[in-house]
């Protein structure tokens, strides 16, 4: 099973891209111990948020670009394969907006965050609530 988009213009000798993907002189430098934590966390986060949001219709996540200002949503197979290419290059991939998305389908980190963090208190609670009612 293929993690990533299918590329397509793969082996074409007129590839637009072709450069992209080839680090030459401006190479990044490798993920530092923290970094490379950071990124396996938000991948562990990734799957948790999808499990719990999938079911209610949300498709992703959207980000607002550093670079160009604007906000782009990701589906949760596109954002992990992103985060996975980071951990094994060291670099983001270049992006661009997604094409027509409806935002309503498309929830920020720090949404997927509280309402994960909202599912785990309300769990805990049940459990507190169970342990009082045995004693």
């Amino acid at each position: 099973m293929q993690d990533e988009p299918i590329d397509p213009f793969n082996s074409d000798p007129v590839d637009p891209a072709a450069g992209l993907d080839d680090p030459g002189d401006d190479e990044a430098d490798p993920l530092t111990e923290a970094e490379r934590q950071d990124v396996l966390e938000d991948l562990s986060d990734l799957e948790v948020y999808q499990a719990l949001l999938s079911p209610t219709g949300i498709r992703g996540l959207v980000i607002e670009c550093e670079d160009c200002h604007e906000p782009h949503y990701f589906d949760w197979d596109l954002l992990r394969g992103n985060l996975r290419h980071l951990l094994s290059s060291g670099r983001p991939r270049v992006h661009e907006p997604a094409y027509d998305p409806d935002p309503d389908h498309y929830v920020t980190w720090e949404y997927a965050r509280g309402y994960a963090d909202g599912v785990h208190d309300t769990l805990a609670e049940g459990q507190d609530d169970e342990t009082r009612d045995e004693n």
